[in-house]
C-alpha cells in the first residue's frame, strides 16, 4: 500500500497521469493499475477520470491526507533508523520566498558544519506555494512570513523581521534623501515583484494606504531580475532590507529607508506539525532556534 500511496501523492503534485507516472519512474498503465488497486483495497473511487485527470473525489482528498501522513511517518522511520547506524544524513529541501533566499545561508551553513552528510535543495516559491510544498511533502521546511497569510498546521520559529527600502539612483528624484515616505515612493515609476508574491502585496497595501494605486513599469518573479535593473541606475524599486543589504550595489545606487509608517513583517521557519518528525527536520528546528536571537538582533 505504501507504493500506491506514493503514486497518489505524485498524482496530487503533477495533476497529470503521464507526468505522475514519469515522476515515479513507472509507465502510465502501471500508475493507473496501482491507483485502481488502491481504490479496490479501500472500496471507494479516489480519482475522477476522463480522457485526462479531472480531480480527486471527496474520498480521494481524504485518502490523500492519510497518504501524506503515512508516507511522512515512513520517511521519518527510515531516516531515524539510518541515523542510528551512521549519523544524520540525507536530503533537506527548504522552500523560501524570494526575499528570504539571501538569508538561508545563515541557517544552512551552521547546519552543514554540524551535519556534513546532509545535502540541501533550496526552492524559491511564493508564500502560498511554500505552504503547499510542505503540506504535500515536496519540501521539508520553509522560510516565509509568519504574520500575514494563514499558515495552517505548522510549527514555527521566528527568525527576523523584514523591513523595506527604496532603491534608486543617487542622481534620480529622491536619490539624495536620508529617508522617504510611502507617499513619495508612489509617485516614482517602479519595478516590483509580481502580484502572486506576498512582498508585492505588502508593498501594494502600503502604497494604497498612502493614496497610490500603481502599475509597475516592470514586474518579475525574481528578485535578481529587479536588483539587476536597479543596478543600471535607470530603475527604482522597493525591496526587502535583506536584499538591499546583501546585494552589491555601485556607489551610485542609494538604499533609502521608508517611513510613514515604517513597516516590518515577521519572517520565520515553518515545518509540518506532526509527530514523529524526521531527525533532519528536528535538527533544523534546533539550529533555527539557536541562530534566531543573533539573526533577529542583526536584522
Amino acid at each position: 500500500m505504501i507504493d500506491r500511496f506514493e503514486l497518489l501523492l505524485a498524482l496530487a503534485k503533477e495533476r497529470h497521469f503521464g507526468r505522475a507516472a514519469e515522476a515515479c519512474g513507472v509507465t502510465q498503465p502501471t500508475l493507473s493499475a496501482g491507483l485502481k488497486q488502491l481504490e479496490e483495497q479501500l472500496g471507494v473511487r479516489l480519482v475522477e477520470r476522463g480522457s485526462r485527470f479531472i480531480g480527486f473525489t471527496p474520498e480521494g482528498e481524504r485518502a490523500l491526507q492519510w497518504a501524506r501522513r503515512v508516507i511522512g511517518d515512513v520517511r521519518a522511520m527510515r531516516q531515524e533508523i539510518a541515523g542510528m547506524r551512521k549519523g544524520l544524513s540525507g536530503h533537506l529541501r527548504i522552500a523560501a520566498i524570494p526575499t528570504a533566499m539571501p538569508m538561508l545561508s545563515e541557517l544552512t551553513t551552521p547546519f552543514h558544519e554540524k551535519h556534513g552528510d546532509v545535502r540541501f535543495t533550496l526552492i524559491s516559491a511564493s508564500s502560498n506555494e511554500v505552504l503547499r510544498l510542505i503540506e504535500n511533502l515536496e519540501a521539508d521546511a520553509g522560510v516565509t512570513y509568519l504574520d500575514n497569510d494563514p499558515l495552517g498546521r505548522v510549527k514555527t520559529v521566528p527568525l527576523y523581521k523584514e523591513g523595506y527600502r527604496f532603491l534608486t539612483s543617487a542622481d534620480a528624484p529622491l536619490g539624495n534623501r536620508a529617508k522617504v515616505t510611502w507617499q513619495e515612493v508612489g509617485r516614482v515609476p517602479l519595478c516590483l515583484l509580481t502580484p502572486d508574491m506576498q512582498n508585492r502585496r505588502i508593498v501594494d497595501k502600503q502604497l494604497a494606504e498612502a493614496g497610490h494605486s500603481i502599475t509597475p513599469m516592470l514586474e518579475a518573479n525574481s528578485t535578481i531580475a529587479l536588483l539587476s535593473h536597479v543596478r543600471t541606475g535607470k530603475w527604482a524599486s522597493v525591496v526587502a532590507n535583506t536584499l538591499a543589504d546583501v546585494f552589491a550595489f555601485p556607489a551610485s545606487i542609494r538604499s533609502i529607508p521608508i517611513e510613514g509608517p515604517e513597516v516590518e513583517h515577521q519572517m520565520g521557519l515553518v515545518v509540518l506539525d506532526r509527530e514523529p518528525m524526521t531527525p533532519i527536520v528536528t535538527a533544523l528546528l534546533a539550529e533555527a532556534r539557536a541562530i534566531a536571537p543573533a539573526l533577529s538582533e542583526r536584522m
